[in-house]
């Protein structure tokens, strides 16, 4: 039998919530107890003196504006940096629509006997790249940073603010049901296929470091990394070596063999 691997999914899930919990109590820290040491969403997030900006807002704000602002920059250097290092872990660890995402699928969970949904649509996963493409094109098109208004990680910041400042929602946070509904029809079909931000990570992240790395002699094959995969690549085949695994540990907790392992690359 494989040895015991080790087990990602509760580590990952706390360090969703616990990244969701923080935008959801900043504005209520702002607010009403004055407290601004942390400001913002993970759009564009102060820390004290720390200021970290999206990459994709970032990029586009630079080209839009058509001017190179030294601390967008330096906000923008630590999540580039995780990202090449890294690779798309933002969107595994930390991302608001995940959360959003594993809180659907328990609730999913509760009516079905299911535990894995498959990725239904036969969509291209480059479909990825053309999304990246297709909306810095049209954010140049238009003057405008498309994704900072109508990015779906974003926009749950917002409305949780706008939930907090007034008491109502935006008509924008639709963006967010219909991501979710998107999820319940195709597992992760925004994130997979359709998420800018997402591509320029996954572009970012394509020398990263940090591997799901397969062991073929040990793999028994029984698909059951594939299955687990929220992304629907298949590790046994070497798809988690590609630019779209995102690393978040669950093919390798499925994994009985323990045919698959996080390793580093050397540089």
């Amino acid at each position: 039998m494989g040895k015991k691997v080790k087990k990602y999914t509760p580590l990952r899930l706390l360090t969703l919530t616990l990244a969701f919990l923080l935008i959801l109590i900043t504005p209520y820290l702002n607010l009403h107890l004055h407290i601004n040491f942390i400001q913002g969403w993970f759009q564009s997030l102060s820390i004290g003196h720390l200021w970290f900006v999206s990459p994709l807002e970032g990029l586009e704000s630079i080209l839009t504006s058509r001017d190179v602002y030294g601390p967008l920059l330096v906000g923008m250097l630590i999540p580039v940096l995780l990202a090449i290092t890294l690779g798309r872990v933002f969107c595994s660890w930390v991302c608001p629509i995940s959360f959003l995402s594993e809180v659907t699928d328990r609730i999913i969970l509760l009516f079905s006997r299911k535990r894995f949904r498959s990725s239904g649509l036969g969509i291209t996963r480059k479909t990825l790249w053309f999304a990246l493409i297709g909306e810095i094109i049209f954010a140049l098109i238009l003057g405008a940073p498309i994704f900072v208004f109508l990015s779906p990680p974003g926009l749950v910041g917002r409305e949780i603010m706008m939930l907090t400042l007034f008491g109502s929602l935006a008509l924008e946070g639709l963006i967010v049901i219909i991501v979710l509904l998107m999820h319940i029809f195709s597992k992760r079909l925004f994130c997979r296929n359709f998420c800018p931000l997402g591509g320029l990570l996954s572009l970012l992240g394509i020398k990263r470091r940090l591997m799901v790395v397969p062991d073929l002699e040990a793999c028994l094959e029984c698909g059951m990394c594939k299955k687990s995969c929220p992304l629907s690549l298949d590790p046994q085949r070497g798809e988690s070596l590609s630019p779209y695994c995102w690393n978040c540990g669950s093919c390798i907790e499925s994994c009985k063999a323990s045919a698959l392992k996080f390793k580093w690359k050397d540089i």
